[in-house]
């Protein structure tokens, strides 16, 4: 099944700047800058969460931040998803499967979202999310794949080209080759967004490998781990927390992620030098 393309063009807006150079010198100039807007979470008409988003692949966001939320299992937890207008921002309304609806209003809690956040609304440690440990060791992957992963993200970040402002999440198969992309200001809502294009796709992460450009937190690995991506390639560095919940998964950590050279933080045994596919 194909996956759901990301809307297009790019969410941003053109604005006047100053532009002054090393030597003091000075002209006007125009710069892009993504936008930014506050999204509110309505689960079966209950409010949830208000989040800022980027504007962009809106439903794919609702799929993804539902399952790594735990607030559904799968896509079949999620009978629709539209789109609407407020006076100060968006709301999607998100209506779950009556299954899904009662668990959920069993365990729901108050979150007042930033576009930084990862453990948003979280009142106690015992609280926090745990993905489980999947059976068996994670696959092998080879450094052809990822360097081809890395060289095609470079050309699929059409947002973050025009306004250097913003984070990817992408989903390679085991050859290296991009399947999908998606761009926020938020480094979690990329990945939320990626998760919900893959489920809607009905595409299983443990046959690829997740991508994102940002720095690799617990909440990454936990996120990434909840949608059963069993290879995780950051391109900054990992927190000790994620490199801890990452030996606890058994979830390939390759971080600092460069076209020329990576580090290896765990399953460095499944990292290989052969010709990929």
């Amino acid at each position: 099944m194909p996956l759901p393309p990301t809307s297009r063009p790019p969410v941003s807006r053109s604005v006047e700047s100053l532009i002054v150079g090393h030597d003091g010198a000075a002209r006007p100039g125009l710069r892009a800058v993504p936008e930014e807007v506050p999204v509110s979470l309505v689960y079966s008409s209950v409010p949830f969460a208000v989040m800022m988003l980027t504007p962009s692949d809106l439903e794919d966001f609702a799929y993804g931040f539902s399952l790594t939320e735990g607030i559904v299992t799968g896509a079949e937890g999620i009978r629709e998803v539209a789109v609407g207008q407020e006076a100060r921002g968006l709301r999607l309304d998100i209506r779950l499967a009556p299954s899904a609806l009662t668990q959920h209003l069993a365990r729901r809690r108050s979150i007042a979202g930033r576009t930084g956040c990862g453990l948003c609304g979280i009142e106690e440690l015992d609280q926090m999310p745990q993905a489980v440990r999947p059976e068996g060791a994670a696959p092998a992957i080879d450094m052809p794949a990822i360097r081809r992963a890395l060289a095609e993200l470079e050309q699929n970040q059409p947002l973050n080209d025009a306004t250097r402002a913003v984070h990817a999440a992408a989903f390679a198969g085991a050859d290296g080759a991009l399947r999908a992309v998606r761009e926020d200001v938020g480094r979690h809502n990329a990945l939320d967004k990626l998760a919900g294009a893959l489920m809607r796709g009905g595409v299983r992460a443990a046959e690829g490998f997740v991508i994102v450009t940002s720095r690799c937190s617990f909440e990454l690995v936990e996120k990434a781990a909840s949608i059963g991506a069993r290879t995780l390639v950051a391109i900054s560095a990992p927190t000790a927390l994620a490199l801890d919940r990452a030996r606890a998964l058994d979830m390939n950590l390759v971080a600092v992620a460069r076209r020329d050279t990576v580090a290896v933080f765990h399953g460095m045994e499944r990292v290989r030098d052969g010709v990929a596919g």
